[in-house]
């Protein structure tokens, strides 16, 4: 599944790549323009941030297609496959789908020379936590909708309220301590949090990197429960 939903989607259809990327991008340059280069940093670090979690959360689209439009999940309910296994194949399917724009954006971090041997591991524990974490969150969608026309409009409003409300492309400092925790419900605010203090760009938050465990925990456990496995 994650070679053909993966890898061979990036040869076949290199469009919806460039699409995933062209926000964040946009926004990067923006926040370019805007601060003169002095948010360049926090724009790069959160622009990858941005692209993995709407890769995510368009998993919503899919999986409702699968399941709804071409009954692919039919297929695997009679055989050995779990639920899990299934959820599972999905997520390592986007992440080798980011695999690009996340190269992309390791080529202009080290422009900027932004990342060293900590930062980049750092950066791909929270990679990996936030693609869990988001496309459990697809999950959980796709299996409470029963009609597939629903689904892009939901996931088009929260990729855009995940990408740019959190603080993804600014410094989390710019929000109050109260309203930060309350947007931490979008696993890329933590995200972008433990990010920033990894790479210096912010006095690191701890609490955040403890909040993002227990929000991937919750989401998976919940997508699994919540997933319309097999139809009543």
């Amino acid at each position: 599944m994650a070679w053909y939903y993966g890898i061979k989607t990036i040869f076949r259809g290199p469009s919806y790549l460039i699409a995933s990327l062209a926000t964040p991008l946009t926004l990067l340059f923006l926040v370019f323009v805007l601060s003169h280069g002095a948010l360049v940093k926090f724009a790069i670090v959160g622009g990858l941030i941005a692209f993995v979690g709407s890769v995510g959360l368009s998993g919503a689209g899919d999986s409702a297609f699968f399941r709804l439009q071409l009954r692919i999940q039919d297929l695997y309910v009679p055989s050995k496959v779990s639920p899990f296994d299934y959820m599972a194949a999905f997520t390592l399917s986007y992440l080798v789908f980011s695999v690009p724009g996340i190269i992309l954006y390791i080529y202009l971090g080290l422009s900027y020379h932004l990342f060293n041997l900590y930062d980049s591991s750092m950066m791909l524990l929270v990679m990996v936590l936030l693609i869990i974490s988001t496309t459990s969150i697809s999950f959980i969608i796709s299996g409470s909708i029963k009609h597939l026309r629903n689904i892009w409009g939901i996931t088009g409003i929260l990729t855009i309220i995940t990408s740019i409300l959190p603080p993804t492309f600014y410094p989390y400092s710019y929000v109050p301590k109260s309203f930060l925790y309350i947007i931490a419900l979008s696993p890329t605010t933590p995200a972008a949090v433990i990010a920033q203090g990894a790479f210096g760009l912010s006095v690191p938050m701890n609490s955040m990197f403890y909040i993002m465990i227990i929000e991937t925990v919750i989401y998976t456990i919940l997508a699994r429960i919540l997933v319309r496995w097999r139809e009543n």
